[in-house]
């Protein structure tokens, strides 16, 4: 039985209009299976562009759109968890005002969700300029024991790909306030609060990469999220002692390493360079290599 479902979407100042107005259309009127409720969260102030941007998506969206303006930018946790008490239904898909979503995305995703997974991932495609230019690709681990395991030392889940059960979201607490690793620490709760959680390995959405995509995945800041996240799993009893050890020094150690070394570290173990997949793309009408 077909199950109906929202889109959340988080939008703030930094967004472009023509970027959100892009993952609008590609996740409700492109879809083979649209959602039946958008909920659009303003995360603080954005400028007088990007606000005509979302009036405009709301009036002409083809389905209910439920805005949320929050007076402050308290970041992207906090956020969805505002979005997520405002959804109708109990399934619930994520997007990011930067990215675009396959047109077929929806339908592949939401049959693991009706067998009865609580939360289901999938592949994802970087680009740059356009979907032309195709940077990477990141697969997941599909199988849940695969997903399990992963996680001990990764995110196992692409974020902006994610569908996944409110009900079993609140039940791990919600996103919380680990910045920058939320969807992480969620994920791993969602794991060990015995969430059955699955990944399509096929790509289904196209990440956007900017020029300073690899000095956001360094630096200080991310640094001392990255050492909360790891007391976290450690004191969850997610991680043992040994792991957590391993974990710093490996995690740790790449966001202290300077860009110019971390981006080869990156495409050859997390998202492979996309030459090939650059001509597959191209040569398909939906983009599905």
């Amino acid at each position: 039985m077909s199950e109906q479902f929202a889109l959340l979407l988080t939008v703030y100042g930094g967004d472009q209009p023509d970027h959100v107005r892009a993952a609008f259309h590609s996740a409700v009127p492109q879809q083979t299976r649209p959602p039946d409720q958008v909920i659009l969260v303003q995360d603080g102030p954005v400028p007088s562009e990007l606000a005509g941007c979302l009036a405009e998506l709301r009036v002409s969206s083809p389905v209910e759109v439920t805005f949320i303006t929050l007076r402050h930018n308290g970041g992207l946790g906090p956020a969805l968890d505002a979005g997520l008490t405002a959804s109708r239904y109990d399934v619930v898909a994520r997007m990011d005002a930067d990215d675009v979503s396959m047109p077929r995305r929806f339908e592949v995703q939401l049959p693991l969700i009706e067998k009865g997974a609580d939360l289901v991932g999938a592949g994802l495609l970087e680009f740059g300029t356009d979907l032309d230019d195709i940077r990477g690709c990141r697969t997941p681990p599909v199988h849940p024991s695969d997903i399990a395991r992963y996680a001990r030392l990764h995110d196992p889940f692409n974020h902006p790909t994610v569908i996944y059960r409110r009900s079993a979201v609140l039940a791990a607490g919600g996103y919380g306030d680990v910045p920058l690793m939320e969807d992480y620490w969620l994920f791993v709760r969602m794991i060990a609060n015995g969430a059955k959680v699955a990944n399509v390995s096929e790509p289904l959405v196209y990440y956007r990469v900017g020029e300073g995509a690899f000095e956001r995945r360094g630096g200080r800041a991310l640094l001392r999220s990255e050492l909360r996240l790891q007391r976290r799993l450690l004191g969850h009893g997610f991680t043992s002692r040994a792991q957590y050890i391993r974990n710093v020094t490996l995690r740790g150690g790449y966001r202290l390493v300077p860009t110019w070394l971390r981006r080869p570290i990156y495409r050859q173990l997390v998202a492979p360079h996309g030459a090939r997949l650059n001509r597959a793309v191209t040569s398909d009408p939906e983009g599905r290599p």
